[in-house]
């Protein structure tokens, strides 16, 4: 395995490498699964998180709000909300833009997957520039280190700077670190337990039939 000084000079000059070669990889990849370690300033959650193309999702509240299930249907566009499990009373159905399920920092259930992740790095670097730390170990897993930072008054959905860890063998993000123009940091967002293009039932995504 190349060291993290191999791997640095075999990519400079190409610093845009990884994270087109992660988005190129993202294309084939048509399910995952991960629990998500999201936090921010004012708390911390922990979800379980279903992805299936063309961009069917469910989330599984872990904390706060246990036992709370989300599912987002690209047919219907509308996300279901069961707040005690999901089949149990009472279900609502939402615009993905109802302020009820946006996340802190604005973020929509549709666009929560790590390929809308990837689009929002790209176009950051579009007016910024990439720079790769090296690699480092996370949970046990070999992770390139990779900065991407806008020009100086540009920022996407709020973030100036993101740091990801990008899994060498996946090319999934391990970590992401997002920061504001005064360098503050957003949120830190941790992916645990991830398996790709594994089988997920329809009925995960419609529980009772829509």
């Amino acid at each position: 395995m190349l060291s993290a000084l191999m791997l640095a000079a075999a990519l400079t000059g190409t610093h845009a490498s990884p994270l087109a070669d992660a988005i190129e990889h993202y294309r084939t990849v048509e399910t995952y699964q991960v629990t998500l370690r999201v936090a921010r300033a004012d708390g911390e959650d922990h979800i379980r998180y279903f992805y299936k193309k063309p961009g069917f999702v469910r989330m599984e509240f872990i904390r706060p709000h246990a036992g709370t299930v989300l599912v987002y249907s690209p047919h219907t566009q509308r996300v279901r909300v069961w707040p005690f499990g999901a089949g149990r009373f009472p279900e609502l159905s939402l615009s993905p833009h109802n302020s009820l399920i946006r996340g802190a920092g604005g973020q929509t259930v549709d666009n929560s997957d790590v390929g809308a992740l990837f689009e929002n790095v790209r176009t950051l670097l579009e007016q910024g520039r990439a720079e790769v730390r090296g690699e480092a170990r996370m949970a046990g897993r070999s992770a390139l280190h990779l900065v991407v930072t806008g020009a100086p008054g540009i920022a996407v959905a709020g973030v100036h700077r993101y740091e990801l860890w990008l899994d060498t063998a996946s090319q999934f993000p391990l970590k992401v670190i997002s920061r504001n123009q005064a360098d503050v940091v957003i949120e830190t967002v941790i992916m645990d337990a991830l398996e790709i293009n594994v089988p997920l039932p329809e009925t995960l995504f419609n529980p009772e039939g829509e």
